[in-house]
């Protein structure tokens, strides 16, 4: 399954400055509206708090207020109280003071799922499985996630004991203590970097917090200089975005300094910017595939737009979110920030890829995308057509995978990772993720363990639709009618665990090894195994070796 999926946010002025152009702004009509709306509400608001007959608890009423408000207008603009601001900035630099581990809750317990490579977690042994018992003596029983990741998180440079209990291969869990000392942990935006093959170098950015630019730098460095790189694939699908100044960083990496990139445009005349990359580029000739998908948004949206209105790289994958809007922050009493939509922005071609107008809402409050009939043709450098309003439409489209229901349930129920983790106690050592591939006798051992897991439970679509139509029947009071037919269609339909597994086999087998390599090798393990079968990167490995087609796709068709 792919992987998973920020915002930009500006510093922006202070709240008293904010006010002070919202009023020079606002036409004298408007200005008394406001006016005579905040006197309705702190009106309203003391009435209540006088009469209602129950206690009011005014920080969560008015925030509720604010939320709303803020809702309305858009998703992106947002109130951040201080109690938030940790896990804003968080978001925004990917640093935290902790082990260095997502976590996961299991039956009663919290337990590890991925620790981050070269962070406490992982240098300490601790492995996906792992089960929480004790945080300094006190138990974790019943405890959340986010209960104990309160207790793991603090400042870098102090101490913890974990007790964990951890499955051993004859079933039984075996209780061990684990001393770990908190560091910083910055969340890597470049999680993996490597060779395809022996010509093609791979990069995949999950996001564009702090020094997304360098990390993409350094990769891009090391594959073309040491591993001698002749194509790159650069994967932004899932790709949330992020900092803005980092997608002109990144895109500095395979674009000569001084072009420009993006430009900003707002209501207020300071969000009327340009931005060109400003340093030396890496490499500006080196053949590129860029890998997009609906998950894609914001400033990946920024680099895949750019790098294809300058006909430098042939995006191959689904059409991109069509995030198009810029937001920025700004402070607000008592340590809160605002979060506001500021401006949409423009790459190279003059296009804006906002998919979404959220002034236009129709009566009901929904909003709808823009129709492909009303997109509006732009060029690229060389001329290619290329379109705005709707994402950015690749190059080469491919189908998004399709995972069959039987997957999602061994995924969404971690029977995956179950068996991965009965895996790992049998077996000391794997070969590299890049050469690990179970044998046919171990798939099917692990079919026989699904098949005797009686908590696993799955149903297909057409089962699905079945007990839809019994229950609209039984609400109409005419199931009785065809009940027998029901029962009949029923058994036919009941499914037999093995001869789905067999029959899925393939891409099952797929996912179960991708995950067995990370109970080994962490993220590292997981992405090489994933990338050697994703029809995406194979496609992109074909295309660039392929010099005349990715010529023909970045030149004017006739």
């Amino acid at each position: 399954m792919k992987g998973l999926r920020f915002k930009h946010w500006f510093t922006g002025a202070s709240i008293g400055v904010g006010l002070f152009v919202l009023i020079a702004a606002t036409p004298v009509n408007s200005f008394f509206e406001v006016t005579k709306q905040l006197d309705i509400f702190t009106t309203l608001y003391r009435e209540l708090n006088t009469y209602y007959v129950d206690t009011l608890n005014p920080e969560k009423l008015i925030q509720s207020g604010i939320y709303e408000m803020c809702s309305s207008l858009d998703p992106y603009t947002d109130y951040i109280p201080e109690d938030n601001i940790q896990e804003y900035r968080q978001q925004t630099t990917g640093r935290y003071g902790g082990i260095g581990s997502l976590i996961g809750t299991r039956n009663d317990f919290v337990i590890i799922t991925d620790p981050y490579e070269g962070f406490p977690a992982a240098k300490s042994g601790l492995r996906p499985g792992d089960k929480i018992l004790e945080i300094d003596g006190k138990s974790m029983r019943k405890s959340n996630s986010d209960d104990v990741s309160k207790h793991l998180r603090g400042k870098a440079g102090t101490s913890l004991m974990l007790k964990i209990a951890r499955l051993q291969s004859d079933g039984t869990e075996k209780e061990m203590p684990i001393t770990l000392v908190r560091e910083e942990i910055k969340i890597k935006n470049v999680p993996y970097s490597g060779m395809l093959d022996e010509n093609i170098g791979y990069i995949r950015l999950n996001g564009f917090t702090e020094r997304a630019g360098t990390e993409v730098r350094n990769a891009m460095i090391a594959l073309i200089s040491k591993n001698k790189a002749k194509g790159i694939v650069f994967d932004l699908r899932g790709n949330p975005g992020g900092l803005l100044n980092e997608a002109i960083n990144v895109a500095s990496c395979f674009i000569d300094k001084g072009t420009p990139i993006v430009s900003t445009k707002g209501k207020i005349i300071d969000q009327n910017k340009e931005y060109i990359t400003l340093n030396d580029p890496v490499d500006t000739k080196i053949p590129m595939v860029i890998l997009a998908d609906g998950g894609s948004a914001s400033a990946a949206e920024i680099v895949t737009g750019s790098m294809q209105d300058l006909d430098r790289a042939v995006v191959v994958g689904q059409r991109t979110f069509g995030k198009g809007l810029v937001q920025s922050t700004h402070s607000l009493p008592y340590n809160a920030k605002l979060k506001i939509t500021t401006a949409k922005y423009y790459i190279p071609s003059g296009r804006c890829i906002q998919a979404i107008n959220y002034a236009e809402k129709k009566e009901d409050g929904s909003v709808q995308k823009k129709a492909d009939s009303l997109k509006v043709a732009f060029k690229t450098k060389g001329g290619r057509i290329v379109y705005d309003g709707v994402g950015i439409d690749p190059d080469v489209k491919t189908e998004e995978e399709k995972i069959s229901q039987i997957a999602i349930a061994l995924y969404v129920q971690s029977v995956f990772f179950d068996y991965a983790q009965k895996y790992r106690t049998a077996h000391e050592a794997i070969p590299s993720a890049k050469n690990f591939s179970l044998t046919d006798a171990e798939y099917l051992d692990f079919v026989k363990y699904v098949s005797e897991k009686k908590d696993f439970k799955y149903s297909t679509s057409s089962e699905k639709l079945l007990e839809e139509l019994k229950a609209t029947a039984e609400k109409e009071k005419t199931f009785d009618a065809f009940k027998s037919d029901y029962e009949q269609m029923k058994q036919k339909l009941e499914h037999d665990k093995k001869q789905d597994l067999m029959k899925e086999k393939k891409v099952l087998k797929e996912m179960l090894e991708q995950e067995i390599a990370s109970h080994y090798y962490l993220n590292t393990g997981r992405i090489e195994a994933t990338v050697k079968t994703d029809p995406e990167v194979l496609k992109s490995i074909e295309l660039l070796k392929d010099k005349a087609k990715l010529q023909e796709l970045l030149q004017v068709k006739k």
